[in-house]
Parts: C-alpha cells; sequence; structure tokens
C-alpha cells in the first residue's frame, strides 16, 4: 500500500525575523507538512532558523535539508539537534549529507577529501549522533526517541548503502554530480537511471524491518495549459535530450495542477516517491498541486 503523500518546502532565501516569520506561516497556510532549511555558506544558518519556523508555526515539522556533514563535529551537532529539537516541541527532522560543493569547504577552511573519505565522515557523524542522542545520559536530551528522524540524502552506491542501513528517510536528488566536478552543478537523472538507483537503494535496504519512507527533491514547478512552450527555457541546460526526454524527468513539474498530480501519483507508484520537496521560489506555484493530492 502506498504512503500517504507529504510535502515539504526548502527555504533557501534569507530574511529578517518578521519576513521569515511570515513565509513560514504562508508554507503553513499552502499546506505544507514541513518547512526545511538548506546548509549553504549564503544561505540562512540551518538550526536557527527551523527553530524561528516552529515558533512562527503550528502543524508542520522542521528540519534541515541537508546538513553538510563536512561541516560539522558529531559531538557538536548531536548538541545542536537536541537542542533545537527540544526547542521545536519534538518537530524536528534530521537531514544530512556528504556536501557536494568543494568551494564552500575551501572558503571553511575544512578538508574536502575523497568521495570514500565524505562517505566514511557522514557514516562516523550517523553512528556518534545515534550514540549520543540514544543516551539517557546525553545533555541536553532530544525529545524524539532514540533521535529525531534521520533524512539521508544520496545516488551513489555507498550513500545508497548507508542511507538503507541508518535512514528513517531516503532522499533522492533526481541528479547526479558530474565524474571529477566539485563545483556543485549536477547533472538530471532519466526515469531510467532513477530506476536503477532506486532498484539500488532497495536491495541494500532489503533486510529492513521497517520501510524508509522516499523523499524526492523537486527543480522545477510551473503550471502551465502549454508544456511545450514550458520546457523550452530548460532545453538549453540539458541539451543531450529531446523536449519530449525533457518533459519526462522526473524532477521537472511541468503543466495543468492536473496533470502535475497525475505526475506525481505515477512517480509514487513507479518509484515509491511519496516525500515531495520543491524550493522556495516554487513554493506558491506548487500550492494548488497540495491542495489537489491532500489526503491521498
Amino acid at each position: 500500500m502506498a504512503r500517504p503523500f507529504r510535502f515539504g518546502v526548502n527555504m533557501v532565501t534569507a530574511s529578517t525575523g518578521d519576513e521569515w516569520r511570515k513565509k513560514c506561516r504562508k508554507a503553513e497556510a499552502l499546506g505544507y507538512d514541513v518547512i526545511l532549511v538548506a546548509d549553504h555558506l549564503g544561505m540562512p544558518a540551518p538550526f536557527p532558523s527551523v527553530v524561528a519556523a516552529a515558533e512562527a508555526t503550528e502543524r508542520p515539522r522542521v528540519g534541515t535539508f541537508v546538513l553538510n556533514a563536512g561541516f560539522w563535529n558529531p559531538t557538536l551537532l548531536a548538541r545542536e539537534v537536541a537542542t533545537a529539537d527540544a526547542l521545536t516541541n519534538g518537530r524536528l527532522e534530521l537531514g544530512l549529507g556528504t556536501g557536494y560543493v568543494k568551494p564552500e569547504l575551501d572558503a571553511a577552511g575544512l578538508p574536502w577529501g575523497t568521495p570514500g573519505e565524505r562517505v566514511a565522515h557522514l557514516r562516523r557523524t550517523i553512528e556518534k549522533l545515534d550514540g549520543l542522542l540514544g543516551s539517557d545520559e546525553h545533555q541536553p536530551g532530544a525529545l524524539q526517541k532514540p533521535r529525531p528522524p534521520l533524512l539521508v540524502g544520496g545516488n551513489g552506491d555507498r550513500m545508497l548503502k548507508l542511507t538503507a542501513e541508518h535512514a528513517d528517510i531516503a532522499a533522492f536528488t533526481g541528479a547526479k554530480v558530474a565524474p571529477g566536478d566539485s563545483s556543485g552543478r549536477m547533472s538530471h537523472l532519466t526515469p531510467e537511471e532513477l530506476d536503477d538507483r532506486i532498484a539500488a537503494y532497495r536491495r541494500f535496504a532489503a533486510g529492513r524491518s521497517e520501510p524508509a519512507e522516499l523523499n524526492l527533491l523537486i527543480q522545477l514547478v510551473e503550471v502551465t495549459g502549454d508544456r511545450r512552450g514550458a520546457i523550452q527555457p530548460v532545453l538549453e541546460y540539458i541539451p543531450h535530450l529531446t523536449e519530449d526526454e525533457a518533459l519526462g524527468l522526473p524532477i521537472l513539474l511541468i503543466g495543468t495542477v492536473e496533470q502535475i498530480a497525475e505526475q506525481l501519483r505515477a512517480q509514487r507508484e513507479r518509484y515509491g516517491f511519496s516525500y515531495i520537496t520543491v524550493l522556495e521560489p516554487v513554493m506558491d506555484a506548487f500550492g494548488p498541486v497540495i491542495e489537489q493530492l491532500r489526503g491521498e
């Protein structure tokens, strides 16, 4: 049986306190279930932002999407997580990833490391958090036990295996970093490539006692009656794809509200994605789709 849909918005724009609270309340009114904050230099700091989001709202959960593990010492991170969980009255969801933008680590004076070293650091971070937050002796203590729900985002086999072993929520970007690229540029996965990544994850997760929730990050939402016209500006960024292939990308939602809702239903059936995250710039545009799918 398919999981019910759940919807998150990832906030990426710095705001004053009043502006932040206003847009978080707007996200709640639009029907978002989770208000999320990214972890990139030049964007809002995640933990004060999620605490402020929880204070401004009543219903949505709040979370990080996703913390760059390279920025964080695991012991200090456990203190941040526990404090944020307590201050949000147990509404926190913790998203973690390896980080994929080398210039950010360079700017922070932190080591970049090989892909294997970054995955190993993420594994150590998760295991340390599990140990600290799961202990009754750790102070401050998190409200949610043994810890807040953990979301891990990744695409390669090493990351998918780690996600299968530890994450309550498995997050997929529908894109991959080009081999050897550390600037943060991503290339979109075709539906067939995403099939392969989901299949790999399911192999690694075969022994789980409970299945994880599957999340997909959407890159574009455009509500329109002219799908082919709307895809034209996007094609210059994906010149290797035809118009039809571009319109078939799982992370692009282009069409009427009904067409987009049907695409998400079909993707839930094909891949298992029930938790859908959109980016702040399309928060308003996606609102009617949430209304269309609410309760399904």
